[in-house]
């Protein structure tokens, strides 16, 4: 790693900020392949793909007035997987540790890492290359000169792209957000969540959303609100329902990086007793492409950094600026009901296709979270829950199964 040590980005200092035993703010991408891993060329794999991705390959530490991170000569190691998925990855009195986790299961890879390191983007295309490594050490015969998902040079993996995109300029306040509504029930412990991983034809989802003039995220979006409004207080129900969507920047611009490259945005509006998809996904559709404005996002993504920039920020202690993130963290949460993140299309190359069956992913939470993905013709949803209940998600795959959908949905069990 050519550089030593770094600072994290904007959104990692949220993550660390905010990391806590409810949310541990860890993310889990994995790949099932078609036969039983094998741990022993899974470590040969992973010790080959760490030297590719030299940036992930450190430790994480406080200094007074930011967190940073350093490279380390410490050597991954994966494991048959022995932890709840998205199980906490940092500890500040053990900081000299990686902050990611690599396991196995049957034919499962799994890549779990802290949130401060990367994104979800950032996340698959690690896995990608263990897994496109592991399956050359496998198939040795068949698969060789691979192209590996890596492609960026080392500069432009580790690149700052929220500073690098600035543009610094002047702009209008975004309009106050509405509180939302907020999921109610009973929690489960706070080193429990419950995980379900729904699966669907990709095209037959593609072809209920085009039928209703939307895209697939507006369609589940969409879905989502009415089976949280179907659960609704009758006394909430004039609240509004406002689902969260993280946005890949990398969409937006040129950027190469491995590191955070995301905002959120914002879809909220009231339901009411009459609203059917029919209804709500075209109005979901246009709030959401309104969103996803090139001017609108970035402005937004401008406003943030504008207190990175701030001279008058930089020299305050870090205990300080830790506590005025979690307090303007605290507000934000207030304008938010549910996430839905759709992470797109899974591309590999074709050499490695007739190996892989899926790919799935998960992110710890406070309340409810959904990861989308899709491989081939298999969507995945991957939903966590903080909720001893599971209504809210009986509704939404009921509403699908009645929109035509088939679903096959797995779920783990949770401690009573």
């Amino acid at each position: 790693m050519a550089q030593t040590w770094y600072k994290v980005d904007n959104v990692a200092k949220v993550f660390l900020a905010t990391t806590t035993r409810r949310d541990p703010r860890v993310f889990r991408v994995s790949c099932t392949l078609t036969e039983e891993v094998d741990l022993d060329l899974l470590n040969k794999a992973l010790r080959h793909t760490a030297k590719e991705w030299p940036q992930f390959q450190v430790t994480l530490h406080r200094g007074l007035f930011w967190h940073y991170f350093e490279a380390t000569d410490q050597i991954p190691a994966a494991r048959q997987e022995d932890k709840s998925p998205c199980a906490p990855l940092y500890v500040p009195s053990r900081r000299n540790r990686l902050i990611y986790r690599v396991s196995c299961f049957g034919a499962r890879i799994n890549l779990e890492m802290f949130h401060a390191l990367t994104d979800g983007n950032g996340g698959l295309l690690y896995l990608q290359s263990i897994v496109c490594n592991y399956l050359a050490l496998r198939h040795p015969g068949a698969l060789y000169d691979v192209p590996t998902p890596n492609s960026a040079s080392e500069a432009d993996l580790a690149q700052d792209s929220f500073q690098n995109f600035y543009t610094g300029a002047r702009r209008t306040r975004r309009a106050r957000l509405p509180k939302a509504y907020h999921l109610r029930g009973a929690r489960l412990p706070y080193d429990q969540l419950q995980f379900f991983e729904g699966h669907l034809s990709a095209a037959a989802v593609l072809e209920r959303a085009r039928a209703l003039d939307v895209s697939l995220t507006s369609y589940l979006g969409a879905a989502l609100m009415l089976a949280i409004y179907g659960e609704m207080p009758a006394l909430d129900r004039r609240k509004p329902i406002s689902i969260s969507l993280p946005v890949n920047l990398r969409n937006f611009y040129p950027s190469g990086t491995a590191r955070n490259f995301f905002n959120s945005v914002y879809v909220s509006r009231p339901v009411a007793p009459g609203d059917t998809l029919a209804t709500v996904a075209p109005a979901f559709d246009a709030a959401l492409k309104e969103k996803l404005r090139p001017e609108a996002i970035q402005a937004q993504m401008d406003e943030y950094e504008q207190l990175e920039q701030n001279p008058a920020i930089r020299p305050v202690p870090l205990p300080i600026k830790n506590a005025a993130v979690r307090f303007f963290t605290h507000l934000e949460k207030q304008h938010v009901t549910a996430v839905l993140s759709n992470m797109g299309r899974i591309q590999v190359s074709e050499a490695l296709r007739p190996y892989i069956r899926q790919f799935a992913a998960f992110s710890s939470t406070d309340s409810l979270f959904t990861c989308v993905c899709s491989y081939g013709d298999d969507l995945v949803l991957g939903t966590a829950s903080a909720l001893r209940s599971t209504n809210v998600l009986r509704r939404f795959y009921r509403a699908l199964t009645a929109d035509g959908l088939d679903v096959t949905l797995y779920a783990t069990e949770v401690e009573a």
